[in-house]
């Protein structure tokens, strides 16, 4: 690239930037969790209008020429699409993008660990959400913990650094796990983020007393290590991060109770091509038929321009306002259209 280039830079309604992209490569998962996934039928997206990984490539690239510099690839679970490291290494080739990370449930990581690093991903998130066999179970219907555990080794043996793991805190679930949780994340040297429970689309089950709060989770760790010292403006990440008196940091996403919606540069692909602005959104953009139309990148960076100079999304701050919250959308709804659920469109 060369020095002189500048990636265009656009701005939303509120002067967000779009500067993150999640990428779905899949809408299928392997897990059944809770928070997630809790039904016993889904409905999923056609094969047939899935995006290749030429076309995920192309549009990364378009959404790179308008500033957008991180890309998360998601699911479902994304190492449950075959040869992913075809793709990582095709993303990883556009010098535009400067961090290439993947959020995985880490059962098949160990597999694919060394692959993905030598295509040149440079982070992996990894959700973990209990220590216990027995509870990880309950938590997601499937005897996997033990998997989970190997990927995380060999995530490290691959090389990969920085990793995070991030752990969706449930009250009366595994809100005991919490220092358990913090003290496995610094033996295995990577920074773990705890999430309060969302009420997006998907979490059918969701109701106001089964989350734990920000400051719940602080004062749980307070009692233990002492009080955390906050470490300052995260810009647009979704963690709010913190230092141990010993010098540990771990990081909080509390979406549900102090949103951070107007800082927010983050969208989101789906495996079939569907953009959308915000985990609450419930209408998405077509890019997947304009791309096999033969639509130029001329062509499909005005229509993501005008897209995202309109966009005026702030869905964790309106649901929050809410005096009477219950969960997002009701089954039926999700069942006519899968596109609504968090596991299509990556988180």
């Amino acid at each position: 690239m060369s020095a002189a280039y500048k990636p265009e830079k656009i701005l939303d309604t509120m002067s967000r930037p779009l500067g993150s992209l999640r990428i779905s490569v899949t809408d299928r998962c392997n897990l059944r969790c809770r928070y997630c996934m809790p039904q016993e039928e889904y409905a999923w997206l056609p094969r047939q209008d899935l995006l290749t990984f030429e076309e995920i490539a192309e549009l990364a690239a378009v959404f790179a020429e308008l500033g957008t510099d991180k890309v998360r690839l998601t699911g479902g679970e994304p190492l449950l699409r075959r040869d992913l490291p075809v793709l990582v290494k095709m993303l990883a080739a556009n010098p535009r993008v400067r961090e290439l990370a993947l959020t995985t449930n880490g059962i098949l990581l160990a597999g694919q660990a060394a692959a993905l690093r030598a295509a040149g991903l440079g982070r992996v998130n990894i959700s973990l959400d209990t220590l216990r066999p027995e509870r990880f179970l309950e938590l997601t219907r499937r005897d996997a913990l033990p998997a989970v555990l190997e990927g995380i080794g060999a995530a490290w043996e691959a090389g990969f650094r920085n990793t995070k793991f991030d752990s969706v805190i449930l009250r009366g679930h595994n809100e005991d796990e919490i220092i358990a949780l913090l003290e496995f994340a610094m033996r295995s040297e990577a920074e773990i983020r705890f999430l309060e429970y969302m009420d997006v689309a998907g979490a059918t089950q969701w109701t106001p007393a089964q989350v734990f709060s920000r400051e719940e989770i602080l004062r749980t760790i307070a009692g233990h290590y002492g009080s955390a010292t906050p470490l300052g403006d995260r810009g647009p990440a979704p963690a709010e991060r913190f230092r141990l008196p010993g010098g540990a940091t771990f990081g909080i996403i509390s979406s549900t109770t102090t949103p951070f919606c107007r800082a927010c540069d983050r969208s989101r692909l789906t495996a079939d091509g569907m953009w959308f602005l915000c985990l609450y959104a419930t209408q998405g953009v077509n890019l997947r038929d304009p791309l096999r139309a033969g639509a130029t990148h001329e062509e499909l960076k005005a229509r993501i321009r005008s897209v995202w100079q309109g966009r005026t999304d702030r869905g964790a701050e309106i649901r929050q306002q809410l005096t009477a919250r219950t969960a997002f959308i009701p089954v039926e709804g999700l069942r006519k259209d899968p596109h609504l659920e968090m596991h299509t469109r990556g988180g």
